[in-house]
């Protein structure tokens, strides 16, 4: 009964220390003039940097068979292009940080730059989006 009680628990620990390896996480920032939001969400082996744009003069196209909102949401994966989403949620948040303009914010393997011209985001594939108020642009 001993044993097995002593195998149970660190078959726990074990699992627990492997847990929080792949611990999943979200964290959001804004640009200080509140109209881009972004979030980097780790989700265990994913890892991608999303961000939303309140108002941006010209949308991106509807992504093929999309059936939710688009136009103003953009994500790039560590690797790899970016692209532009269908999403059925946003990651704006009131509560999220302002990366100040002038600010680099490095998140992971993504490189957010803010200036008051835009925000450009990239992974380290060197690809990823250039976004302000007028345009969007995806490299």
């Amino acid at each position: 009964m001993r044993l097995a009680l002593t195998l149970l628990t660190a078959l726990a620990l074990a699992a627990g220390l492997a847990s929080a390896a792949w611990a999943d996480s979200i964290t959001f920032f804004r640009t200080p003039s509140k109209n881009i939001y972004c979030a980097r969400e780790k989700l265990g082996r994913t890892d991608m940097l999303r961000c939303d744009v309140r108002q941006l003069a010209h949308q991106a196209p509807k992504p093929k068979g999309c059936r939710f909102g688009w136009g103003n949401s953009f994500g790039v994966n560590a690797r790899g292009r970016a692209h532009a989403l269908c999403v059925s949620d946003s990651v704006f948040d009131p509560h999220a940080k302002t990366l100040a303009y002038g600010k680099t914010r490095r998140l992971g393997p993504f490189k957010c730059s803010s200036k008051a011209s835009g925000l450009r985001c990239s992974n380290r594939s060197g690809h990823g989006f250039f976004l302000n108020r007028t345009s969007y642009r995806l490299f």
